[in-house]
């Protein structure tokens, strides 16, 4: 929603103070507190999570085969080397998250359980308060806090984005969403129709190939893929010479982070020579003669979507196989039986997966107010993608379309950080962004530019999103290279920044 309705009265009951209140225990939050401990060693803190464990996305969803899309030289944190292949398994990026919160005892300061209804913003007392509610006890329980860091990532948890269509009742079978899959789901031996393109579609189909009669990929339209081996040559080569893994993970890192943006640079600058390259890769692993330009030739430039990559080739190697296939068609109704197709084409399931997204959710469904004001999300102007106008004492974790999360979050970190020491070294209890003299004429655009990045999420929530303007410091630019110099190098005394 883009308007927080204003929380209801509840009884008095004791807060506990924190200077620090970080939502969410995923790969945001689980960062943030690291540099909290590190960068404001004074600063007390604590992290809420709703879920019965860390990891947000690595935790919830239990599809098989999950796992990142996006290496974990540059999806890891800066400060912890990874060591594996850089596609890695869910149980994995949990377990590199679980050595970070043990090695830096940041376990303590994890309260799991912890669903937010409300946050209320008083300038009287510079300070947050937040309610929530033991999800295991039913208890209600409040928090008071100096400052906000939403670390509770983009998407709602509890449940999927699936278009409605006709006749989905009628169907005999099983619909899943892949956000919540069922414990009891056995997809042996069944004829399993997979609705989507993007990475959970390319990751779940050869994943579940191996043990189904056959398992279709329906795509509306098709998305570019990467193939490659899950390894990076540079790292092996590093290992072979011995080298200190924390000089190869900095090294590997710069590396990947290099390729990426000459390969994005590149994919505006010569669209057509990127799609070509894109397009060869993919018929390099399927049989001669496939029809590459029905079923996975886009018909955007590259990187206007995420881009997937496919480590070793394995969703091509299940459609070689004759146990995956792709059609690319629009659906024109469910039936009993499976699905009807509007070019009259039937396709036969005992089982169908809605991999078609999920749904944007910029403020974990909290009810957040200002003085006693809604707060109108859609109505703020970001500040960098990372603070808004008008809303005093918080921070918002968005990372990049492009680049891992993490990237970003790590540089949020460093701001944060920075920011909290500065107002303690001045003597501030509050900063709230504003727009400076110069700016008050400035357009006011779409959080994003959808000739730029159009996924089907932004563009079915950008009616959530804050505004941007048409200078660097009032929008989210989605460039970790040049980013990576300019969020150190912020003026904090700049008159954007009204402090109390």
């Amino acid at each position: 929603m883009s308007e927080t309705a204003t929380p209801p009265q509840t009884a008095s009951r004791t807060a506990e103070q924190f200077d620090v209140l970080i939502v969410g225990a995923g790969i945001s939050g689980i960062g943030g507190a690291y540099h909290l401990t590190r960068q404001c060693p004074g600063k007390s803190f604590v992290v809420l999570e709703a879920l019965d464990h860390f990891g947000g996305t690595w935790w919830t969803h239990r599809y098989p085969g999950i796992r990142s899309d996006s290496d974990l030289h540059t999806f890891g944190y800066r400060f912890k080397p990874w060591t594996s292949a850089p596609i890695a398994t869910a149980e994995e990026i949990l377990s590199y998250m679980g050595e970070v919160i043990t090695e830096n005892g940041l376990a303590p300061h994890i309260r799991y359980h912890h669903t937010i209804g409300s946050a209320s913003w008083s300038s009287v007392e510079n300070l947050w308060t937040i309610d929530a509610t033991r999800t295991d006890t039913g208890a209600a329980v409040r928090f008071t806090a100096n400052f906000l860091w939403m670390c509770q990532g983009y998407y709602r948890h509890s449940k999927g984005y699936t278009p409605q269509w006709d006749g989905m009742e009628t169907f005999k079978g099983r619909i899943v969403h892949p956000q919540t899959w069922p414990v009891d789901l056995d997809v042996a031996g069944k004829k399993v129709v997979v609705i989507g393109s993007g990475a959970t579609a390319a990751t779940l189909v050869p994943a579940i190939a191996g043990d189904c009669a056959h398992v279709t990929m329906l795509q509306r339209s098709p998305t570019y893929f990467i193939t490659g081996r899950n390894a990076i040559a540079l790292a092996e080569e590093l290992r072979a010479l011995q080298i200190e893994e924390t000089w190869i993970h900095e090294i590997v890192r710069r590396k990947i982070l290099h390729d990426q943006a000459v390969f994005t640079s590149r994919s505006f600058t010569e669209p057509d020579v990127v799609k070509q390259e894109l397009l060869s890769m993919v018929r390099a692993n399927l049989d001669e003669g496939y029809d590459v330009e029905t079923h996975f030739t886009p018909t955007y430039r590259p990187w206007r979507q995420r881009i997937a990559f496919v480590p070793d080739a394995d969703l091509f190697k299940g459609i070689r196989s004759g146990k995956a296939s792709v059609v690319t068609d629009e659906i024109e109704r469910f039936t009993e039986t499976g699905i009807q197709l509007k070019s009259g084409t039937a396709l036969e399931a005992d089982i169908i997966v809605t991999a078609t997204g999920f749904n944007l959710c910029v403020l974990g469904d909290i009810a957040f107010s200002i003085d006693g004001e809604p707060l109108v999300f859609s109505d703020t102007v970001t500040y960098r993608g990372m603070m808004f106008t008008g809303v005093p004492n918080m921070a918002w974790v968005f990372g990049y379309f492009r680049a891992s999360w993490t990237l970003r979050a790590d540089l949020v970190a460093d701001f944060v950080c920075r920011l909290l020491n500065h107002m303690q070294a001045k003597g501030y209890s509050r900063v709230v962004p504003a727009l400076r003299p110069e700016d008050m004429a400035m357009p006011l655009l779409p959080w994003i530019d959808p000739e730029n990045f159009n996924p089907g999420y932004v563009m079915r929530g950008m009616h959530l999103l804050p505004k941007r303007g048409d200078k660097p410091e009032w929008q989210h630019t989605q460039d970790y290279w040049a980013e990576k110099d300019q969020l150190p190098a912020i003026d904090l005394d700049d008159a954007a920044f009204v402090y109390g």
